[in-house]
């Protein structure tokens, strides 16, 4: 039987002639049904036919586990060495899931005076959102916690020692991608951001200040609504049949509209993150703080929206992409 690896290879294992496949215990216990704790469940794999995997002590997908950061081997192999341009044998470590390498990479951001509700309170009070194509939500807890609609909980999958419970958004950049491109304003949109040496969505967040006037910004969108699940609902209904809506369209279609639109979607997702913050709290997690990374995290009014909607005030900084600091009861 061949070894097939849906997850890229990289971060599943490396294979090494003399010490065979090496796993990452991230991508095993997220995404193999490997248990930290326990290892391979020998009964799962002989219950859906693939007991050949536990006759050879599981040597086609891989007998030996590390954690993440954990050096693999004698380091980078000669032949590795010169197709990358390396030095051979410096440090290759075992792997993180794109999204774990976001959430390490600011859950434990150094907060000190920067006025935060996390300040002095345990990292479990954080929660990490690597926001891009998609989202993920990534707590941690000292305990396990099980969230319905919510992966996980995974022991030492992204901070040892610690559970992780992992929700999710299956599109959010992406989504804004959509419905701004695919509106009839967008190539006059393209054209005044160009003239301007902007992005489309700086344009877009400079042109909501305008039409405002005297309100603030979120209150544009008293009369359009979206409904973001337009590739399904991950976290927390886990329902993949749910589709997309917008209501309270009207018949014109100029910038105005367009940029409204835009403002809509990025509250809807915002308030998707609120979703799934209100089922984790329901389970036992206390969250505090929203730590946000990736490229939508760039975007101050992605920012703003996530911190009105979830009841907390956003900062930039430049020690950490953006954070939102909560402030609901």
């Amino acid at each position: 039987m061949a070894t097939v690896i849906m997850l890229p290879s990289v971060t599943w294992s490396t294979v090494s002639p003399a010490r065979g496949r090496t796993g990452s215990l991230c991508s095993l216990v997220c995404k193999w049904t490997y248990s930290a704790e326990k290892g391979w469940d020998d009964s799962f794999w002989k219950m859906i036919g693939l007991e050949d995997f536990v006759s050879d002590n599981y040597s086609k997908i891989g007998n030996q586990v590390l954690p993440p950061g954990a050096s693999l081997g004698n380091g980078l192999t000669p032949e590795a060495a010169r197709d990358l341009g390396l030095p051979a044998g410096i440090a290759v470590s075992a792997s993180l899931i794109d999204a774990h390498a976001g959430g390490l990479g600011v859950i434990g951001t150094d907060v000190r005076g920067h006025g935060l509700a996390c300040e002095g309170q345990p990292v479990t009070s954080r929660l990490a959102v690597i926001c891009g194509t998609s989202s993920c939500h990534m707590g941690i807890s000292k305990d396990p916690i099980f969230v319905p609609g919510v992966w996980g909980p995974y022991f030492s999958a992204m901070v040892p020692g610690f559970w992780l419970n992992e929700g999710g958004q299956s599109v959010t950049g992406k989504l804004i991608d959509h419905m701004v491109q695919g509106h009839a304003a967008f190539p006059e949109l393209q054209a005044k951001a160009t003239a301007r040496c902007q992005s489309i969505y700086a344009y877009l967040n400079s042109h909501l200040d305008l039409i405002k006037k005297a309100q603030p910004v979120g209150f544009l969108t008293v009369d359009l609504h979206v409904w973001p699940d337009f590739h399904g609902n991950r976290s927390p209904l886990a329902d993949l049949t749910l589709k997309g809506m917008v209501t309270g369209l009207k018949l014109s279609q100029d910038l105005d509209d367009l940029a409204i639109l835009y403002l809509a979607t990025v509250q809807a997702i915002a308030f998707g993150t609120r979703f799934i913050i209100e089922a984790m709290e329901a389970a036992g997690h206390s969250i505090s703080t929203l730590f946000l990374c990736g490229g939508l995290s760039k975007n101050p009014l992605f920012v703003q929206m996530h911190a009105d909607i979830t009841g907390g005030h956003g900062k930039n900084e430049q020690s950490w992409e953006s954070c939102v600091s909560q402030t609901r009861g």
